[in-house]
């Protein structure tokens, strides 16, 4: 396992970090997770207030015991922004009860995915005030965000200067956030990246075109050396539901040397097979069609149609387009059968692409049952 500086932290971070979303099947499931990263080398466990039972879940294991020393292992939560420091002082402790903690590592405002929410956040007596007094008193060593929200947010976050670190979305396939990326490593700030296995494609079940584009890597396996490689980045999420889904994502662990010849020929394949197969239909994803009048992420719908039609990740692409419209703030934008045909985004878009029979055909293919966020 190699470990990174987390920024102005300070705190030296394993590669991989465990986010326990996923680990609730019961508490004695949670442990032997727990357990299991603790012992691969992981120091660094994430959980949440939103996350189910996770924080208490952990809070036991903690209280049986670790395989370690409680300094030599970092725990973050993450607590949603609120208007009022009053609210957060509560969150707060309760958090800290659950755990069973004199103090949290990191404290991530989790969600920061709205302009009302970095409102909150700047705000005279928001909720940064409580946080503050945390830190003040010890209970709290260090604080950071998290955010699904738009680049613009993101960076207007960043900029801030009230944070630490960021948890943010980017990955091979979602490169969106690069400029996020580079502004938080010039403020020294660490980088945690959120699910790189299943925000970054499904990864863990991929579809057979693109195993054999990237073959004789994994899609996982490639989604993880195109992160570690990059040395802004202190760390990547890991979810696993159980102690065994930790050995494929950890096989890579010590590998954070530059890209191989081998590894950048597989990723010049795949763009060429993407460009080959979408031809003048593939989206650039350079957002110059925003905004539309229907709310429509009209370049996230396009991406997972790229992703779709050129890789065959429909099963990712459907997952994805099905939180539209039900997952709120966190995967914000209305289904693209919304559109109204206005032509509104057309002289917008440099490719002149026929941006309304685009979000027509997504639709159809991706379409079906609501989705919903796991802890919704």
């Amino acid at each position: 396992m190699k470990y990174r500086r987390f920024g102005k932290t300070n705190l030296r971070l394993s590669v991989f970090s465990l986010g326990t979303m996923r680990y609730l099947a019961s508490e004695e499931n949670a442990w032997q997770t727990i357990h299991k990263a603790i012992v691969l080398g992981i120091n660094h466990l994430e959980t949440a207030r939103g996350y189910g039972k996770s924080e208490q879940y952990l809070g036991e294991a903690i209280s049986v015991g670790l395989p370690v020393k409680r300094c030599q292992v970092h725990i973050t939560t993450k607590i949603p922004p609120t208007a009022d420091a009053d609210t957060m002082r509560r969150y707060i402790d309760e958090s800290l009860e659950r755990l069973k903690l004199d103090y949290l590592d990191c404290l991530g405002i989790h969600g920061l995915n709205t302009w009302e929410h970095l409102d909150w956040v700047k705000a005279k007596g928001g909720c940064m005030q409580a946080v503050q007094e945390a830190i003040a008193d010890g209970r709290v060593r260090h604080v950071g965000f998290s955010t699904h929200a738009p680049l613009e947010i993101i960076l207007a976050a960043i900029d801030t200067d009230l944070f630490e670190f960021v948890n943010l979305h980017y990955y091979y396939f979602f490169q969106r956030n690069a400029e996020a990326i580079q502004k938080a490593f010039e403020k020294d700030m660490g980088v945690f990246i959120i699910s790189p296995a299943d925000k970054g494609g499904r990864l863990y079940t991929p579809p057979q075109t693109l195993k054999d584009l990237c073959d004789p890597l994994s899609p996982l396996e490639l989604n993880y050396r195109f992160l570690l490689n990059d040395s802004r980045i202190t760390t990547l999420s890991v979810g696993p539901a159980n102690p065994d889904e930790l050995t494929e994502p950890l096989r890579v662990a010590d590998c954070d040397h530059k890209l191989t010849p081998e590894e950048i020929t597989v990723f010049q394949r795949l763009e060429n097979h993407q460009k080959t197969v979408l031809g003048t239909d593939k989206c650039s994803q350079c957002y110059a069609c925003l905004p539309c009048p229907e709310n429509i992420n009209i370049p996230e719908v396009l991406r997972l149609r790229n992703l779709a039609v050129a890789y065959d990740m429909d099963d990712f692409g459907q997952y994805r387009y099905r939180m539209f419209e039900n997952a709120g703030h966190w995967f914000g934008g209305m289904k693209a059968s919304r559109c109204t045909e206005c032509g509104d985004c057309l002289p917008r878009c440099p490719q002149e692409l026929d941006i309304p029979a685009l979000l027509q055909d997504t639709h159809s293919r991706l379409n079906g049952s609501s989705g919903r966020r796991l802890w919704g």
